[in-house]
């Protein structure tokens, strides 16, 4: 199984100042699609196949969330 590990480059804008809502904004709106991706991952694999990687179903939304 393939391990892809996305790392994202710090928002622009992190000053104080106005562009920070936005940034926040965008790093919110990335974070909760890294969490939907993942979730729709992890709920394609078998009960077989989270068993290997130490989870179960119910496990799912805690790793999403991080």
């Amino acid at each position: 199984m393939a391990v892809f590990d996305a790392h994202r480059p710090a928002a622009f804008g992190t000053t104080p100042r106005r562009g920070n809502l936005f940034s926040r904004l965008v790093a919110a709106v990335a974070a909760w699609n890294d969490a939907r991706v993942t979730r729709n991952a992890l709920n394609k694999l078998s009960d077989r196949e989270l068993d290997d990687i130490g989870l179960c179903r119910g496990d799912i939304d805690t790793v999403a969330r991080g």
